[in-house]
């Protein structure tokens, strides 16, 4: 004699997993966006820094930030978000400094939680004038 029947456990059992399993999904390439943004922020930064360093320091500051500016907007992953990058470049004796600044806005983290929800990126390159 059959006490119970085993016939709905499976779907019971992924009903009870299966948000669990698709959060933890967005989060990984939420998390794996935020890492190639870094990479790209810090890649612009090095972008201009170079450009700057490899016409010996006749590229004015506004042609560096054109560059950066460009690189990034035709890399950098913003989702829709209305944040754009702040590019600063500094010259400071032989030394030209390029600094990148950007904060990125999470598209799953705020609607589980009550965190902050922008993370601020940054990428700096310091190269010498020679």
């Amino acid at each position: 004699m059959k006490i119970m029947s085993e016939s709905g456990v499976a779907a019971v059992e992924f009903a009870l997993v299966s948000p669990v399993l698709i959060l933890l999904f967005f989060v990984i390439i939420e998390f794996s966006i935020v890492l190639y943004d870094k990479a790209i922020i810090t890649n612009a930064s090095r972008e201009g820094a170079r450009s700057a360093t490899v016409y010996n320091g006749d590229a004015s500051d506004a042609a560096v930030k054109d560059l950066v500016d460009s690189y990034l907007s035709n890399h950098l992953i913003s989702l829709g978000g209305n944040n754009s990058p702040s590019v600063n470049v500094t010259t400071t004796g032989d030394n030209l400094t390029v600094s990148v600044n950007y904060t990125y806005d999470f598209l799953v983290l705020p609607n589980f939680t009550s965190l902050d929800t922008s993370l601020n990126l940054s990428g700096t390159t310091v190269m010498r004038m020679e």
